[in-house]
């Protein structure tokens, strides 16, 4: 049988997800990191992927390439997705990590300038092919789709979450709340901004913030469309969110250990990208923890006759992870076809 090339991969952005990205791709045999844009210089995009990895010794700069011994990734100095010349790499699918360019017409103009695909890393601003969250719908992807997004890890964990419980119990509607670690997008001291409290310190303060979580739901599990409420608190901490989860359940007779039973046996089924933890862990306990919801089974509270709380665990290497997945499984879908 002949053995199937490298998934050939261009990120746009290296900051944190990107340069997760690059260094889960390089310990794989099936995805090669072949092109990087981002703005930054070359020298400071090493030196920040190096101070991260366990083992930095194993990236190393080359003139305008980073190296390791699974790829040779060339770096651009480019901002926006219209000026990057991705046909000259021969890249399959582009992973937009800027979390910038969210936008249909961004997203075309990696296409146009020659990605086979573009996957971002967060939820969109509008309608595109499909939004993919492995675990739930991989089996929706088509090899026509072109324009994906793999959710964001909140969006994520929390889609784990429901459709993993609703699968055991009838749920009316509910709240969630990530508890989450502050992001680049937020000044370390007060700085004025377009949104007021996100113009506060992200150091110094717990910032309430709306998650667009809520919008995009129903794309993912159409029976919880308009039944969830999202919410975001951005805390001082640089690793590691919370998701804090309330249900009202239709039967008074489900507990706190039916919902944790439900959830270990849901974490057998998705191993990798699921789990779930008895011990009292705090958010620093979950630091490298490639999973996309990690459930608490001591966070599980029943309070008066009907509602459910949880407590779920996740960080950003989970959904790296992820999206990963997502480009594994587009590629396998396209091998599918050139094999029909």
């Amino acid at each position: 049988m002949t053995q199937q090339r490298p998934t050939r991969v261009g990120i746009m952005g290296f900051g944190q997800t990107g340069r997760q990205i690059f260094e889960l791709a390089s310990r794989s045999d099936d995805v090669e990191i072949v092109a990087i844009a981002d703005i930054g210089k070359r020298e400071i995009l090493h030196y920040l992927l190096c101070s991260e990895v366990d083992e930095p010794e194993r990236h190393r700069l080359e003139g305008n390439f980073l190296v390791n011994e699974r790829c040779r990734a060339r770096l651009m100095e480019i901002d926006r997705p219209a000026e990057m010349p991705w046909d000259i790499f021969n890249v399959d699918v582009v992973i937009d990590s800027t979390g910038k360019y969210r936008d249909r017409s961004y997203m075309e103009g990696h296409l146009g300038n020659g990605a086979q695909r573009v996957l971002l890393r967060t939820l969109p601003t509008d309608h595109i092919d499909r939004i993919v969250i492995p675990g739930i719908n991989d089996a929706a992807a088509l090899v026509s789709d072109r324009m994906i997004s793999a959710g964001s890890a909140t969006t994520s964990a929390l889609a784990l979450l429901l459709n993993s419980l609703s699968s055991s119990f009838d749920i009316d509607c509910g709240s969630m709340t990530t508890v989450h670690a502050f992001t680049s997008d937020q000044p370390l001291q007060d700085y004025a901004g377009s949104d007021f409290r996100r113009s506060r310190s992200a150091a110094k303060n717990i910032i309430p913030n709306s998650h667009e979580a809520a919008l995009w739901l129903g794309n993912i599990l159409p029976e919880f469309d308009g039944k969830i409420m999202t919410a975001a608190l951005n805390v001082p901490v640089q690793d590691g969110c919370l998701l804090d989860v309330n249900l009202v359940m239709n039967d008074s007779a489900i507990s706190a250990e039916d919902v944790n039973e439900v959830m270990r046996a849901a974490a057998k089924k998705l191993p990798g990208i699921m789990q779930v933890v008895e011990d009292p862990i705090v958010s620093s306990d979950i630091i490298g923890n490639p999973h996309s919801l990690i459930f608490d089974t001591k966070g599980t509270i029943k309070a008066g006759s009907n509602t459910i709380k949880t407590l779920s665990w996740y960080e950003n290497l989970g959904h790296a992870a992820r999206l990963l997945d997502v480009v594994r499984l587009y590629s396998k879908l396209d091998q599918q076809q050139e094999a029909a």
